[in-house]
């Protein structure tokens, strides 16, 4: 059984940069990953043309910023050598493929204790630790919706989470079911490939363009949130118009204030809504309400056949299955008890970081103020 004073699970961008400020900080700590790569969400389940749509200055990890030189919106290969070279600078070595099948915190000893299957070796491992960093993603399951006749369903059934990309669909009839930023881009991507999509839009959503949010992003430096959202909406009805007439509504609270009270983000254009103006990508203002064979029946009672359907619907935190004494951070879906921005501390040397919504910027701040944390315990203790 070995000991170290930190232990993390998962080697995504938030355990990189737990790992990286620990070490700046010479704390000793392993990371534990499940997969045989580090990053694979971006590696394995990231579609072809993902690009990040906020600027490379929100896109960082803790003491490595991007050179000003560099591009203002990276690609998902250039993320990814940014990450691979920030693995190398800070020596971080993650343990692959080992997965934790338990943690539990010992109220004799005040530490963790945790069992991991070695999947390469197929053999258990255990290890004890005085802190506990839980970063293994918000995006760690894919969440489909139960409906009605799916199981039964003659066509394809894909999560957003294994599109690739739409060059197998050409010609073919796709529904898309969810209106973020994934839905919006995958729609938009199987109509450039020839596919023929539709995608169904139930909630209210904020469209903006890239450029739009980076603005939006850097005058709450300056000016209050419900002002810099008053004038980026008005910039973007502008752009955009009413779009009402083709089944998009805005909400009426602004898109920095929702995303700082609900994580959830705007939708950033990077052309569906031309299309949908266009009638190239059509919109289903509706629930689904069962399927048959390949017939897919609508809430409003329209039937439409289709040959594939993406669920585009979201992700489920899976750490409550593992985690045995989640109560100290987590609320009964996976996610922080804690509101922001106190979202990253538990008790008893629990933490969670990259669970706020927030993006690789939570990311950067998650991590920053959980070894600040750590290190401050530490340096009382002694």
């Amino acid at each position: 059984m070995q000991e170290f004073t930190v232990v993390i699970v998962g080697a995504g961008p938030s355990g990189l940069a737990i790992s990286a400020c620990l070490t700046q900080n010479s704390i000793s700590h392993i990371i534990f990953e499940k997969e045989d790569c580090c990053a694979s969400l971006w590696r394995k389940n990231a579609y072809d043309r993902l690009n990040l749509h906020l600027a490379s200055e929100f896109c960082y990890l803790p003491l490595m910023p991007h050179p000003p030189s560099g591009p203002t919106y990276l690609s998902k290969d250039q993320f990814l050598q940014y990450i691979d070279k920030y693995v190398e600078h800070f020596n971080i070595k993650p343990h692959y493929c080992h997965m934790v099948v338990s943690a539990e915190y010992d109220e004799v000893s005040k530490k963790w204790s945790i069992e991991t299957k070695n999947i390469r070796e197929d053999k258990s491992e255990k290890y004890i630790s005085n802190y506990l960093v839980i970063a293994s993603g918000e995006n760690s399951e894919g969440y489909i919706p139960n409906v009605s006749g799916l199981g039964n369903f003659e066509g394809e059934v894909v999560h957003s989470k294994y599109y690739k990309s739409g060059s197998k669909y050409e010609s073919k009839k796709v529904l898309v079911v969810g209106c973020g930023n994934s839905g919006m881009e995958i729609a938009y991507d199987l109509h450039n490939w020839g596919a023929n999509p539709s995608i169904v839009i139930r909630s209210p959503f904020h469209v903006m363009t890239r450029e739009l949010m980076h603005q939006g992003m850097r005058m709450v430096n300056y000016l209050p949130v419900s002002v810099v959202d008053t004038i980026v909406t008005f910039l973007a009805k502008l752009k955009y118009g009413d779009l009402s007439k083709y089944g998009i509504y805005r909400p009426k609270d602004g898109p920095l204030h929702l995303k700082n009270i609900t994580g959830k983000s705007a939708v950033i254009d990077v052309g569906t809504i031309e299309k949908i103006k266009e009638g190239a990508i059509k919109v289903v203002p509706s629930n689904i309400t069962r399927i048959e064979k390949k017939k897919v029946v609508f809430k409003n009672n329209i039937e439409e056949e289709f040959d594939v359907i993406v669920f585009a619907t979201g992700y489920r935190s899976v750490v409550n299955k593992w985690l045995k004494d989640y109560k100290y951070a987590f609320n009964d879906k996976g996610f922080p008890k804690n509101p922001f921005p106190r979202h990253w501390k538990g008790d008893h040397g629990l933490y969670c970081a990259g669970l706020a919504r927030r993006g690789l910027f939570g990311v950067k701040v998650d991590a920053e103020s959980i070894v600040e944390d750590i290190n401050q315990n530490l340096n009382s203790n002694n």
